[in-house]
């Protein structure tokens, strides 16, 4: 990122990636704990969610249902909330100087319907670069885990909700761990790959510590 576009978007987007059952929402909530104590402004949000529209459209994918949603319908679907999600939350909220931290984000749409969909790994990133035009995370944690331990861990854990992509087969969810193994060889300074079978709080200090180095200015600009 450029001097003016640090200057123009202070804020750190910061995204979590990883498949069904790695544990992503449990370990954003225990980063935010680390970074809030110290003073930080942190804005948690999720995709696809985080407001209204994309919230609806939310319920829509994921719907248990519909099964006769076709690949493309799922990943357009996809990039409408993730705009409508960014121009509401995200973008006002890195120009505040905030610390972004997201469940989810592009490389989601690229692992699951690019590779795992078989629908193209450049077609999708085309149908999501207009969607986002310039907006990309600064870091990306990845947790990874075998998809088997994964569903395993969602099939223990009664209190979570079961959606249409925990239905797929388990070859299904090795290809989404194998898309987003290419995504990381293509973009290493950008995505950090985190052991998701560690404790929560392993994951989270070690997110934390990157992000204190990462970001020299950190304490400086971040604080309010």
């Amino acid at each position: 990122m450029s001097k003016q576009q640090r200057a123009e978007r202070p804020g750190w987007f910061i995204t979590l990636e990883g498949g069904e059952g790695a544990g992503k929402s449990s370990a954003i909530e225990l980063l935010t704990d680390k970074l809030r104590q110290q003073g930080v402004n942190v804005v948690v949000t999720r995709e696809p969610g985080g407001v209204r529209i994309a919230e609806k459209i939310r319920s829509i994918i994921l719907d248990p249902e519909h099964t006769e949603m076709d690949a493309r319908t799922e990943a357009l679907l996809y990039a409408a909330a993730r705009r409508q999600h960014l121009v509401e939350v995200v973008i006002p909220a890195l120009k505040q100087g905030a610390i972004v931290l997201c469940d989810r984000f592009v490389d989601s749409s690229l692992a699951y319907q690019g590779y795992a969909r078989g629908l193209g790994m450049e077609d999708v990133w085309e149908i999501n670069r207009f969607a986002i035009h310039d907006t990309m995370p600064d870091i990306t944690f990845w947790l990874d885990i075998d998809p088997q331990a994964g569903l395993d861990r969602i099939a223990a854990n009664q209190a979570r909700e079961v959606n249409r992509l925990d239905k797929e087969k388990l070859a299904f969810h090795e290809a989404v761990r194998e898309g987003y193994e290419r995504i990381a060889k293509q973009q290493p300074e950008r995505i950090v790959k985190l052991d998701a079978t560690q404790s929560l709080t392993q994951i989270s200090g070690q997110m934390f510590d990157i992000l204190c180095e990462r970001t020299q200015d950190f304490a400086g600009r971040m604080y309010k």
